[in-house]
């Protein structure tokens, strides 16, 4: 048999074929098969559970599902509370805060919050300052700091209770229930305790006679002795004219004297006010003095 010649032997072309080399290049580039790799699970993933969640039976199943495993864990007993315990709270106050937090123990934690239970006890007018926190065994701890009244504040037939700083702690339905607690009187005293304050603790030598303090005009304070007397303080500097005022009776003794105010609105002219005895045995002196009487 004779052999074909060399011309006319079909050997195999070597060289790729278009579409090879194509997605060879395509493989050698690093989107490709980043996207080939991570793109496509993805793709696929995501298009298996948009058809699974498609139908309500098996979004109903997953949701009540993952309800009741929570529940399951928050229910567990070590995150369970069981009861309330108020610290350094007078009984009314932890009377309102027991009737402001209306809790159905036992609750788990997860289920209290406490940011909206403090911003709601930080609402009473006696509450200062309030921490919240649940303590070993379950137990809801609450630790109050109470506002401590310093004055009463008369204004409108109505007593109120405020701190030294001028907060309101609560009202006070009688004189008599807060007897060792001085009384300020008059519109926009409360806006000036801390001034109030100041003025009763520099007339600490006329505590056995101070009444109270009034509030004049918006502007002022009159100091109310008994006796019905008064002491009118300027706007300025009140305490430096009550200090004043102090001295001058220490002095010459003029507070026991017959005199209805002593008038300190003018630092310069201090004005003393008799009363109408006073004043016609002032004039009757005066006579006798001048021989008009004769």
């Amino acid at each position: 048999m004779t052999e074909p010649p060399a011309s006319q032997v079909h050997r195999p072309d070597p060289a790729p074929s278009r579409l090879t080399y194509r997605i060879e290049r395509l493989m050698l580039t690093p989107l490709f098969r980043l996207a080939l790799r991570v793109g496509l699970p993805a793709l696929i993933g995501f298009g298996a559970t948009s058809w699974y969640f498609s139908y309500e039976d098996h979004r109903t199943a997953v949701v009540d599902g993952i309800a009741a495993l929570r529940n399951q864990v928050e229910t567990r007993p070590e995150f369970m509370v069981n009861l309330m315990a108020i610290d350094g709270a007078s009984s009314g106050v932890a009377e309102d805060i027991r009737e402001i937090l209306p809790i159905d123990f036992p609750v788990s934690s997860f289920d209290l919050d406490l940011d909206h239970m403090r911003e709601t006890i930080s609402g009473l007018d006696a509450v200062r300052k309030v921490q919240l926190r649940i303590r070993q065994g379950g137990v809801l701890q609450i630790d109050v700091t109470e506002r401590v009244p310093a004055v009463l504040w008369r204004e409108g037939g109505e007593l109120e209770l405020l701190d030294r700083l001028g907060a309101r702690v609560g009202p006070a339905l009688s004189r008599a229930e807060y007897p060792q607690l001085p009384v300020v009187a008059g519109k926009g005293a409360d806006a000036h305790v801390p001034e109030a304050v100041a003025l009763i603790a520099a007339a600490a030598p006329l505590s056995g006679r101070l009444r109270g303090l009034e509030r004049i005009g918006e502007r002022r304070w009159d100091v109310v002795l008994d006796r019905g007397q008064r002491i009118l303080l300027p706007e300025k500097d009140a305490v430096r004219a009550l200090e004043r005022a102090i001295a001058m009776d220490q002095a010459v003794d003029m507070l026991a004297r017959d005199i209805a105010a002593v008038d300190l609105r003018l630092p310069q002219r201090p004005t003393l006010r008799l009363n109408g005895e006073a004043i016609g045995e002032y004039w009757r002196i005066k006579a006798m003095e001048t021989g008009e009487n004769q």
